[in-house]
């Protein structure tokens, strides 16, 4: 779907820049190598510029519409992963004295009924 409105788009812009070369200014201009100004001419003596000018517009609005409907098929792409999101993590190493969230928690050594008070180091 995406291909096809990008190629409606492509065209779409072509068709503007071809419309608008072709059209009447006030200089001489590829209208003018045309027969825009004859009187006799398919479209009639002020049928060209209508044409022209309806057609431009058309195209004008498909180009816009095509545009935003690029627009939307770029932002509904999904998150595109990296290189590094296909690596797996690196292991964290920690200390032994720092708990771990959701860890049970390690009791205290019993503490020694021999008599030894509190701080004291056991010889």
């Amino acid at each position: 779907m995406e291909t096809l409105i990008l190629v409606v788009h492509v065209i779409a812009a072509l068709g503007v820049i071809g419309l608008v070369l072709l059209q009447h200014g006030k200089g001489a201009d590829v209208g003018a190598a045309f027969g825009s100004s004859a009187s006799g001419s398919v479209f009639g003596s002020a049928g060209s510029a209508n044409f022209l000018s309806r057609a431009t517009a058309i195209l004008a609005v498909i180009f816009f519409l095509t545009s935003l409907g690029l627009t939307y098929f770029s932002t509904r792409k999904g998150d595109q992963a990296g290189v590094m999101k296909s690596q797996p993590a690196p292991a964290k190493s920690m200390p032994a004295d720092v708990p771990v969230p959701g860890a049970p928690a390690v009791p205290a050594a019993p503490a020694d009924s021999g008599g030894s008070k509190a701080g004291e180091v056991p010889k």
